[in-house]
């Protein structure tokens, strides 16, 4: 059996979601993923996870862009994300592939994972998923496809 639900939804994405082979029907992707060694309690917990990809425009109130403000993070955010993926989160803003917006998605989405600890490969997962449902500018896909290779080699080793 795979381990987890951040396993699931990186299963999905590469498999699937990322090069465009998403068959809609859930019913139909939940028995792909049971044939593949996934549990159906993290499966239908990866499906959850999935929805708040897009919980951008409903649930985030618009941000502006601040050239001096730095976002503080709360105790429990602090235990989950280590310094090196805070500052990984502020490396990504300060080069303009994530805005105060999504920076806020992709915490709240990382904060939902089932890790108590997530690391920095988990996170550049997390940013992607997030990015590949927020994003469509031709800098932040291209980004994005140079990406992948990198993370699949990273988090499979």
């Amino acid at each position: 059996m795979k381990e987890s639900l951040l396993d699931v939804l990186i299963y999905l994405f590469e498999n699937y979601v990322f090069f465009g082979d998403v068959d809609r029907d859930e019913e139909s992707l939940k028995a792909r993923l049971l044939r593949a060694g996934f549990e159906l309690h993290d499966i239908n917990k990866a499906f959850a996870w999935m929805e708040g990809l897009t919980a951008l425009p409903e649930t985030i109130a618009p941000i502006p862009a601040s050239t001096g403000a730095i976002r503080a993070f709360n105790p429990i955010e602090c235990m989950k994300l280590d310094t090196e993926c805070r500052g990984f989160l502020l490396f990504l803003e300060q080069i303009g592939v994530l805005d105060p917006a999504l920076r806020e998605l992709v915490i709240d989405q990382v904060m939902d994972l089932d890790s108590s600890e997530v690391s920095l490969d988990q996170l550049r997962w997390a940013v992607l998923m997030v990015l590949f449902e927020n994003t469509a500018t031709d800098g932040s896909m291209a980004w994005m496809d140079d990406w992948v290779g990198a993370l699949t080699t990273s988090y499979l080793q």
